[in-house]
C-alpha cells in the first residue's frame, strides 16, 4: 500500500472526498463502532477533554479516507480562529463537528470504564480503515488531526 507524502495529502484528500463509495464506506466503519460503542454503554459527561490534547495527555490521529469523509461533509462556515492547542472545532467546551468527528474522536471517553475495552477497538477499528484504503485505492496516510487540518487549509491560528 502507498504512503502519502506530506505534500500530496490534501490532493489525495481532496479526490476521495469526491468519490461517493468512500464516504460511504467510512460511514459504514462508523455506524459499526456506534455499535460496539452503544453495546459498553460508555458515560459522556461533555466535559470537552477529549478535545483538549495537552491537558489531558493525547493526541488524535486521522487516516486519508476519514479527511476525505470530514471533508465532504464539512459545513461551509470557516472553524473559528484558535490558539493552536486542543482541537479548533471545539467551542465553549463543545465540539461543533460532533455529527461528522473522526474515528478517534468518536473512539475517546474519559470514563474510566471505557479503558478496558477502547484501546482493543480501536486498534480493530483502525485496522479496518486502513485495510479499506488498499480495497478503495486511497493512499494511505495516518497523521496528527491538527497538523492535517492546516495541510488542508481548515485550522487558522488566531492572532494574539
Amino acid at each position: 500500500m502507498r504512503t502519502v507524502d506530506d505534500s500530496t495529502l490534501a490532493e489525495h484528500v481532496q479526490r476521495a472526498a469526491r468519490r461517493p463509495e468512500v464516504i460511504a464506506a467510512v460511514g459504514r466503519v462508523y455506524a459499526q463502532l456506534q455499535t460496539e460503542i452503544d453495546l459498553r454503554r460508555p458515560m459522556c459527561v461533555a466535559s470537552g477533554r477529549c478535545c483538549r490534547f495537552e491537558e489531558f495527555g493525547h493526541r488524535l490521529f486521522v487516516t486519508t479516507m476519514e479527511l476525505a469523509a470530514f471533508v465532504s461533509q464539512l459545513p461551509v462556515d470557516p472553524p473559528p480562529a484558535w490558539d493552536g492547542a486542543g482541537c479548533p472545532f471545539q467551542v465553549n467546551k463543545l465540539c461543533t463537528v460532533h455529527t461528522i468527528r473522526p474515528f478517534g474522536c468518536r473512539m475517546f471517553f474519559c470514563d474510566a470504564t471505557s479503558r478496558l475495552w477502547q484501546n482493543e477497538q480501536y486498534e480493530v477499528f483502525h485496522a479496518h480503515l486502513k485495510r479499506l484504503h488498499g480495497e478503495m485505492v486511497v493512499p494511505y496516510r495516518y497523521v496528527e488531526w491538527r497538523e492535517a487540518l492546516r495541510q488542508l487549509g481548515l485550522a487558522r491560528l488566531s492572532v494574539a
